[in-house]
């Protein structure tokens, strides 16, 4: 039987190769507007990181989604983009045991 190959996308924070289903995509659209994206098919420019917190607020500490999509990000997206990082990783570590 033939393997499938697994989607693999490069975090912005770490630069690691995660399998894509392993991470969050974030969005720019061509109006400014800037979006989580849990289903990962919005139109507009896409960064990805990882479904872990420390990620979460290395990227607020260091502004990396600013730099990266190339706008002014404020510090309310970067507390709803931690809180909603920190409740996916507590589901799928709760979902992980059935």
């Amino acid at each position: 039987m033939k393997k499938r190959k697994i989607p693999l996308r490069k975090s912005v924070v770490s630069g690691e190769m995660i399998p894509k289903k392993e991470m969050l995509r974030i969005t720019r659209s061509k109006e400014g507007t800037v979006a989580i994206d849990p289903s990962g098919k919005m139109p507009g420019r896409g960064a990805y990181i990882a479904i872990e917190p420390e990620e979460a607020q290395l990227a607020w500490d260091k502004r990396i989604l600013d730099r990266v999509l190339e706008t002014k990000l404020s510090d309310e997206f970067y507390q709803e983009l931690l809180d909603y990082v920190t409740h996916q990783k507590a589901r799928r570590e709760l979902f992980a045991n059935e």
